[in-house]
């Protein structure tokens, strides 16, 4: 399968020139994919350059680059230190996060990523793990629910959502993505397209814990990075994007406060490299709808 098959990397360009590549250092690719980032490392890579790539995903590691420098991590990026230390490669000179999820997994109907098909309501990026979004709809509470639509989704009637979700699920099982569009299609607002997508996010998020492992994923990258070492993460929705702001800025998850009494900060982890997140060319933007809510940001850790 091509890569441009699989899935078209974003931003390129952008982000393998950020990333500022030592013909000789060890650089992680956190979410291989269709390799497409991979292999632009790698080209910049001399013959004592090393590659450490992470991907829980069966389907990525069917896909994976047979090369010497290349270490294949069948894993979620949250347990990066974890097992840089089992291969011995930390300290890393740079680290890439591309958090959008393939194309290859919204096209393949049976993972149940995408509304265009039907299937089992699944998501799961590693299939080895047990919670699906079924298993989800059937068994979380109102309020948690309610939450998730609201925090994740941005749907803009998550409580409605959430009551129609529990008062009707016990007579309609919601298993496959058909079953669970009758259920809530009396209360879809505004383009249908859109507000499943909102929905879809929502439920991909949670049963994957997308923001739990972007938190153990940067936190780490501070401990495993060189001095000087650079970490680009590409974000595709407002809360991951937050995240890695926050964390870039002040080495915290929260927003910085202004301290009224001037008194002393921590000292920074990180300088940043972007100032403000890179988006898409019109050129990549035409080629690849994609890329439209990408944004990167990148930074380079404190000597």
């Amino acid at each position: 399968m091509g890569e441009q098959q699989y899935h078209l990397p974003v931003l390129l360009q952008e982000t393998t020139e950020l990333l500022h590549i030592n013909p000789s250092g060890t650089y992680v690719d956190a979410t291989f994919g269709g390799g497409g980032h991979s292999r632009a490392i790698l080209e910049r890579l001399g013959e004592n350059g090393r590659l450490i790539v992470f991907d829980q995903d069966e389907d990525a590691y069917r896909n994976r680059i047979i090369d010497d420098r290349v270490t294949f991590v069948q894993q979620n990026f949250r347990h990066l230190q974890r097992f840089l230390k089992l291969h011995k490669a930390e300290p890393v000179d740079g680290i890439l996060a591309d958090l959008g999820v393939s194309s290859h997994q919204f096209d393949t109907a049976e993972r149940g990523f995408s509304i265009r098909f039907d299937a089992d309501l699944d998501m799961r990026m590693d299939t080895r793990t047990d919670l699906t979004a079924a298993k989800l709809l059937a068994t979380w509470s109102e309020a948690k629910l309610h939450l998730l639509f609201q925090e994740y989704g941005e749907v803009t009637n998550s409580k409605t959502l959430a009551q129609t979700i529990v008062k009707n699920r016990k007579a309609h099982p919601m298993r496959t993505i058909a079953e669970f569009k009758s259920v809530i299609q009396p209360i879809v607002k505004g383009n249908p397209q859109k507000y499943l997508a909102q929905v879809f996010q929502a439920l991909r998020i949670a049963v994957n814990d997308e923001l739990g492992a972007l938190k153990d994923l940067l936190s780490q990258s501070a401990e495993v990075l060189k001095p000087g070492g650079r970490l680009a993460i590409i974000t595709f929705h407002s809360l991951e994007d937050r995240m890695v702001k926050n964390f870039m800025k002040s080495g915290s998850f929260e927003e910085a406060q202004d301290d009224p009494f001037g008194l002393e900060t921590p000292p920074k982890l990180f300088k940043l490299i972007t100032k403000k997140p890179v988006t898409a060319s019109d050129a990549e933007l035409k080629n690849n709808s994609r890329s439209r809510s990408a944004k990167l940001r990148v930074a380079e850790k404190n000597l």
